[in-house]
């Protein structure tokens, strides 16, 4: 028998959803079954459904064999990693990290990638070597990422260091209100209008790993939209600050490229032969910029008219346009330019 009192990181959520975290090796099926059969008590009352949601405070009686509880291990858990992530931004509640082009956001997103060296791996030992989080201490919440970007496209990324702000910023990307994404890329050609936005709709085909695009509604095709603004041309490039009003898969390089300005270096929705000569391996693209705009009573209300974006040093496409600035505070004053543009189009889509 043992007794588990709920903390602030594991209250608001399901008990059947807290005990597959909590005991990971106790069979669905089992626990279910423990349910019925009463062994499991909350505030000393039997409780028989696993829909329950646990409350901050809560004392949890387990009548459960020793067996399925496995106490996790600090040091076994990040002792072989070290700590390799840029932080943009952080604070009590939220990590903006970098994530940089070839990198998984998590275990199991690419094939054979089950142990692969992952960004979400890297903001946990960050913040376990600054003692933030200690598994040995937590029964249920680990750090985990809000929002996540493809395999070979870098860029910010947010991470949630407690219970509350995961649930917080997965409602707000869920609702699609009070955070704005911007991204930067390099396409082949010239954007006509340099302007403008991209309307689609786009289908995605699991086998092929990939989306194809039509200008008319199709069964199982969803509505792809997408604002441009050209920041720079150069003889045979156009870079581009990018906003997603819609967030489909490949959105932007499936869209640029079916409008005859397939992104650089992408070898997926265009022939990249002449790119890797070039030595673009994969697409340039670049989750460059977030915006916050939440109201004040918000729990993430602090951040509210905060704009975070990655150094521009760290955008290698940059070097194709010579012309545009370079140093900080220049390159932001431009991209902010353009950006006004978007908030325009925004209200005539």
């Amino acid at each position: 028998m043992r007794q588990i009192t709920i903390s602030a990181n594991d209250g608001g959520q399901r008990l059947d959803k807290f005990l597959q975290k909590f005991m990971p090796a106790l069979p669905q099926a089992l626990m279910y079954r423990y349910l019925r059969e009463k062994r499991v008590r909350i505030n000393g009352e039997h409780c028989k459904s696993g829909e329950r949601r646990l409350c901050r405070g809560d004392v949890l009686t387990l009548y459960i064999r020793d067996e399925f509880f496995r106490a996790p291990s600090a040091a076994d858990a990040f002792a072989h990693k070290k700590a390799r992530v840029c932080v943009i931004y952080e604070d009590e509640n939220l990590l903006i990290a970098e994530k940089p082009a070839g990198q998984l956001c998590h275990a199991g997103d690419g094939d054979g990638a089950e142990n692969a060296d992952t960004l979400i791996d890297h903001i946990k030992a960050y913040l376990h070597e600054r003692g933030e989080y200690d598994p040995a201490a937590e029964q249920s919440f680990v750090p985990a990422l809000c929002n996540r970007i493809d395999r070979n496209t870098a860029g910010l990324v947010l991470a949630a260091k407690n219970a509350e702000a995961l649930r917080q910023m997965n409602l707000v990307i869920r609702e699609k209100e009070g955070l704005e994404k911007f991204y930067l890329c390099a396409v082949h050609g010239a954007a006509a209008p340099c302007c403008g936005t991209l309307r689609d709709y786009l289908r995605k085909d699991a086998q092929q790993k990939r989306v194809f695009l039509s200008k008319m509604p199709q069964k199982g095709a969803k509505l792809a939209l997408t604002q441009y603004c050209t920041l720079a041309k150069n003889e045979t490039l156009s870079l581009l600050l990018v906003r997603l009003i819609t967030g489909r898969t490949h959105q932007i390089r499936a869209q640029f490229a079916n409008a005859g300005m397939p992104l650089l270096g992408d070898g997926k929705y265009a022939v990249n032969k002449a790119d890797r000569a070039l030595g673009y391996k994969s697409q340039a693209l670049y989750a460059a910029c977030l915006r916050f705009s939440l109201p004040p009573e918000h729990f993430f209300g602090y951040l509210s008219g905060r704009l975070f974006f990655a150094p521009p040093a760290h955008i290698w496409f940059l070097r194709e346009f010579p012309d545009f600035p370079s140093n900080e505070a220049d390159f932001l004053k431009n991209v902010k330019k353009s950006k006004k543009v978007l908030d325009t189009l925004f209200f005539l889509c």
